[in-house]
């Protein structure tokens, strides 16, 4: 790993950290505020801000399951093709795999991790109504469900299939999620729309 190199917004000089750039800038450049560092972003992740230096290519997917070891977003086609690594981003969903990482800072993050760890319907439903085989994709499709619950909380089937269009599952489970998702929303709402 290489040391992260600060260069002088003035005059170029390299520094090793933000802290050593700011003072040669306040002493030799007599300049203030300092610039944000080049690659500095700061965004929030499950309800956590992080601060991280990022490349110009860095996607958001390695940011998050590298850097971070959150690892439930999967990379299954690295092409923006099949749904795997859908995280939401200021509520929108969002292929991480897409997204680079530079055009994240400010924004707020939530991840399968993230979604699990509040305990939201969707898991209880998808385990139920067997939404997964080799559950490869099960992370990607579960992420877009709750964008979609969050933004519309009691859609129609035809909207379920329609927001999870973009999602892909080798092993065919698909006639299984409108169910899953049909269920979570009644749960969400006080228990209608349940089925046994």
């Amino acid at each position: 790993m290489t040391t992260p190199s600060y260069p002088c917004p003035y005059c170029a000089a390299p520094f090793g950290s933000h802290e050593a750039l700011k003072a040669h800038v306040v002493a030799g450049h007599g300049a203030e505020p300092l610039p944000k560092p080049h690659g500095l972003i700061a965004l929030t992740v499950n309800g956590e801000r992080h601060e991280h230096t990022v490349e110009p290519n860095t996607t958001l997917y390695t940011l998050i399951h590298d850097r971070m070891g959150l690892t439930g977003a999967k990379m299954f086609c690295d092409r923006g093709a099949c749904g795997s690594c859908t995280v939401i981003m200021d509520g929108r969903p969002v292929l991480s795999c897409m997204t680079l990482a530079i055009e994240c800072d400010g924004k707020t993050v939530e991840t399968i991790e993230g979604v699990a760890a509040a305990k939201h319907p969707l898991i209880e439903t998808y385990v139920k109504h067997h939404c997964m085989q080799c559950g490869y994709c099960t992370p990607g499709f579960v992420v877009t469900a709750k964008a979609l619950l969050d933004k519309n909380p009691d859609p129609t089937e035809e909207e379920i299939r329609e927001a999870l269009a973009g999602n892909l599952c080798r092993c065919g489970t698909y006639p299984q999620h409108p169910r899953a998702v049909t269920e979570a929303a009644g749960l969400l709402q006080g228990g209608r729309h349940e089925k046994g």
